[in-house]
């Protein structure tokens, strides 16, 4: 079942958005969380991207107590990603509401401590974000490329057990320049089995449309949801 699931940056406790993963170049949005919240989950959203853009910079989870306040307010699922590097991490996210965690420099840096993941919270439990820039993948808060092919990451991860993939194109995210279809194209026919959402760059219903039409398991969406673009009403559309 296709998903589109907001993205709810957060740092300092607001509504944040990145450039391309540019810590300066931030979008801030002066809207009250749980308002936002409450009025995707009116509108049939179910799961929220989480982004501790904080826990993402100091590489340790941050914003709990924001998590909180979602999961306290709303019935909705959250994804939680951002400084997620040891089991402890994961656990005490899980203790704050979280239904899901999101890892990506982790899978980088150490790709047994990610694989063993799998195993240990189930391949229902987590997905692997895989941030790229051309076809290399990048990392630690966005700021380092590894020499590491973007399919040969995601097939290692897949062979062993991993099921959900979200792959942001860096170039596009925050810029509404429209998704790298033929990114997303490449990876649903290379990746037929595996639940692949895109990330980056939508800019109106009618990406989220096409991207769906390709045979992708989800969207996330951001600035063009918090600026207009696509309007909160046009997510019951996808509903489920």
């Amino acid at each position: 079942m296709f998903k589109v699931i907001p993205s709810i940056s957060i740092s300092n406790g607001k509504l944040v958005l990145l450039k391309k993963g540019d810590f300066s170049n931030q979008l801030k949005y002066d809207f009250n969380l749980i308002d936002v919240t409450k009025l995707l989950e009116d509108n049939g959203v179910e799961v929220v991207h989480f982004l501790d853009l904080d826990g993402t910079k100091r590489e340790s989870p941050t914003n709990y107590h924001t998590l909180e306040t979602i999961v306290g307010y709303t019935n909705l699922k959250v994804d939680f990603m951002g400084g997620i590097r040891t089991d402890g991490d994961i656990n005490k996210v899980l203790e704050f509401g979280a239904t899901y965690f999101t890892a990506s420099s982790v899978a980088v840096n150490n790709h047994d401590l990610f694989a063993s993941w799998i195993m240990s919270y189930g391949r229902e439990k987590l997905s692997l974000m895989a941030n790229v820039s051309g076809d290399k993948l990048m990392y630690k808060a966005w700021q380092k490329k590894a020499d590491i092919d973007l399919v040969e990451h995601i097939e290692y991860f897949h062979m062993r057990g991993l099921k959900y993939v979200k792959v942001t194109d860096m170039n596009r995210d925050g810029v509404l320049e429209g998704p790298n279809f033929p990114l997303y194209q490449n990876l649903v026919d290379k990746f037929p089995d595996m639940c692949i959402a895109a990330s980056g760059g939508v800019r109106s219903v009618d990406d989220i449309r096409k991207l769906k039409e390709m045979g992708l398991y989800g969207v996330i969406v951001g600035r063009a949801l918090y600026e207009g673009n696509i309007k909160v009403e046009d997510l019951r559309e996808f509903a489920n």
